[in-house]
């Protein structure tokens, strides 16, 4: 295969080098569901099926808000309100880093459209039982700290900080982040420090 060369002045840049280490960009939604109890998506992957956050890479000319929207469609079906930026999740896949940014959604109505070819189905669970379906330890990870706050911010819950339920413990945190890969761990742990000071400026009244 033919390598081809970005010229910058008297330097010469391999672009299959610069490919392979240029991360993915993907965008997707928490997508709530108004309720006696307040539901979340999860969407089943029909190659893998496995259970999953609704996501996917963003098409040439999209903003990340605007492949959320999108893919959010087409994973479940429903057309959604988009809100506040929630926060980004970043992870190995094929042997490059995968940046996903999520808002947090809200459906209006019932589904509008069938659902794209790769999903087979869409389920709308409480909290606790979506990140237990979640297949994959690092959504687990990601769902246990942003879904609190994509409540809160809904006016679902009195404040992430005041729901304390099994299924988040600290015990069960720790637990999904030891099946983690050090790099999983790590943007994890970045992760956990930016949602901790979103948390306390908002109990401040800053956000």
């Amino acid at each position: 295969m033919s390598a081809a060369y970005i010229v910058r002045g008297d330097e010469s840049i391999d672009t299959d080098v610069v490919m392979a280490r240029a991360p993915v960009m993907a965008a997707g939604g928490i997508v709530l569901r108004r309720g006696a109890v307040p539901l979340i998506a999860i969407v089943r992957q029909r190659k893998r099926n496995e259970w999953v956050l609704p996501k996917g890479k963003l098409d040439d000319g999209e903003t990340p808000k605007q492949a959320a929207h999108r893919e959010v469609l087409e994973e479940t079906g429903h057309e959604v309100a988009i809100h506040e930026f929630l926060g980004t999740l970043v992870y190995q896949s094929g042997g490059r880093s995968k940046v996903v940014h999520f808002w947090r959604m809200e459906a209006e109505g019932g589904q509008v459209r069938k659902l794209m070819n790769d999903i087979k189905a869409v389920d709308w669970l409480p909290l606790e039982d979506a990140i237990a379906r979640l297949s994959r330890e690092y959504e687990r990870a990601f769902l246990v700290q942003i879904g609190p706050i994509a409540l809160a911010a809904a006016g679902l819950v009195s404040s992430p900080a005041s729901e304390s339920t099994p299924s988040l413990a600290t015990d069960d945190i720790d637990a999904a982040l030891q099946t983690l890969t050090p790099a999983e761990a790590a943007s994890v742990d970045e992760l956990r420090h930016g949602l901790l000071q979103k948390v306390r400026a908002w109990l401040r009244g800053e956000a």
